[in-house]
């Protein structure tokens, strides 16, 4: 019987990621990350578009984006709503258990 190895998990973070990064991240292609920005769904660092840097929060919401269009079929203006309402409930989210927290 083999003995089981001892394995460290390792977790790389990402601080950002490149234009052309964030393409090959979600499969898609510049355009739609140009689309994408637009409609404020991302906001990249502020440089010109072929050296647009994501961060970590907007590589998600890109992600999202690209798993709603996939899946559901949605728009860009429709995604957008999705992204910030799902937002808007995370937020309400969190002051609702800081609320319950305190009258304990």
């Amino acid at each position: 019987m083999k003995k089981a190895k001892h394995r460290t998990n390792r977790i790389d973070v990402i601080e950002t990621l490149s234009l052309s990064e964030l393409t090959v991240f979600c499969g898609t292609n510049a355009d739609w990350v140009f689309t994408l920005v637009e409609h404020g769904v991302v906001a990249p660092i502020a440089r010109s578009a072929p050296e647009w840097e994501f961060t970590p929060s907007h590589i998600a919401r890109a992600r999202k984006a690209a798993r709603l269009m996939r899946d559901l079929g949605l728009n860009v203006a429709g995604v957008a709503l999705v992204l910030d309402l799902i937002d808007e409930r995370d937020a309400l989210t969190r002051k609702l258990a800081l609320l319950e927290a305190s009258d304990m």
